[in-house]
């Protein structure tokens, strides 16, 4: 059996909740304004595509550690499509990866990027059962 994680989230009044996480750090999470609360923390579907965009990260930092390369700076710019019927879904999702630098090895990053998306990135395998992902490697020389 696999490892289990367990999380426990309780509500703080309002439309506020404070949620502890394995490593040993809470967030808050709060609904806007326009749904009763106050904006006072992490909306829940977007706190999902920070974890997409994490998880890979993570990867490839990883990766690029392991391959010594020059990457001046590295980002995930990571857009996707709610739906416009409840339950509101991402049903389409887009993610960006970008390298910033003057000496950067493009096919080992790109080959960083492919072994997270397709072999490591448990997240980015959540996403691909009810999204449509289309995965960007944007290099800024």
């Amino acid at each position: 059996m696999g490892t289990t994680n367990h999380i426990t989230t309780k509500w703080v009044g309002g439309m506020a909740f404070e949620s502890n996480n394995p490593s040993g750090h809470d967030l808050r999470i709060d609904a806007g304004p326009d749904d009763g609360g106050e904006g006072s923390g992490f909306r829940p579907k977007a706190l999902m595509l920070s974890a997409l965009a994490g998880c890979s990260g993570l990867d490839v930092a990883s990766l690029i550690k392991k391959m010594k390369l020059k990457v001046d700076d590295f980002h995930i710019e990571t857009i996707a499509n709610l739906t416009d019927e409840h339950p509101k879904y991402y049903d389409a999702v887009t993610i960006e990866y970008h390298f910033h630098g003057k000496e950067l090895d493009e096919k080992k990053l790109q080959r960083a990027v492919d072994l997270s998306v397709e072999k490591y990135c448990g997240v980015m395998e959540m996403f691909r059962k009810f999204a449509k992902l289309e995965i960007k490697t944007i290099f800024h020389q």
